[in-house]
């Protein structure tokens, strides 16, 4: 299928974390894909979607909540990944569309979990990994993290770091931003 350049799909996702190692018997696991659709003629974003993911291989740590603010409670009440990877190609048909991410660490964790769930990816081969796009426009000398691009950009950070839409939103706003001022140049 062609890609459809219409929007871009912004995601985050938030995954099962610890202080420290990794217990045994556990693995990373997405808990939360935080999605913004960019449309493309406006640079503007469009909504922010939050879909939680109940793990079956870990559990979230006291240290994770801390983070996140996902209780044990809240991603127990998610649904399966396998579910949330249909709604990304349904809903926001993610397999024909291109999607970005702030780094690469998104995508790599979703090829890891596709590949050991026997789920497949959901998403386009085609993403932007926004914190290089970044610091290459900028010529910084090495990336930066989100909240710091946000403040290069002079733009608020909206929400709660480290819940999976509210940073799929800034990181829209700082794709938008990028788009835009390439546009205007």
């Amino acid at each position: 299928m062609p890609n459809k350049l219409d929007r871009l799909l912004v995601v985050d996702i938030e995954a099962t974390c610890w202080d420290g190692q990794i217990p045994p018997g556990q693995e990373n696991e997405i808990i939360e894909i935080g999605i913004c659709p960019l449309d493309i003629a406006s640079g503007q974003p469009l909504e922010k979607h939050s879909i939680l993911v109940k793990p079956t291989r870990s559990t979230v740590s006291e240290f994770c909540t801390q983070l996140t603010t996902l209780t044990p409670e809240q991603v127990n009440q998610g649904i399966t990944f396998a579910e949330a990877c249909s709604i990304l190609k349904k809903k926001y048909r993610a397999s024909e569309r291109v999607w970005a991410s702030y780094g690469d660490y998104d995508r790599k964790q979703f090829l890891k979990q596709c590949e050991s769930f026997g789920v497949k990816y959901p998403f386009s081969p085609r993403h932007i990994n926004v914190k290089t796009l970044l610091a290459i426009i900028h010529a910084l000398p090495k990336e930066v993290g989100m909240s710091r691009a946000l403040e290069l950009l002079n733009l608020p950070l909206e929400g709660t770091h480290h819940r999976g839409a509210d940073d799929a939103w800034n990181i829209a706003k700082i794709l938008s931003h990028l788009i835009v001022t390439a546009r205007n140049s």
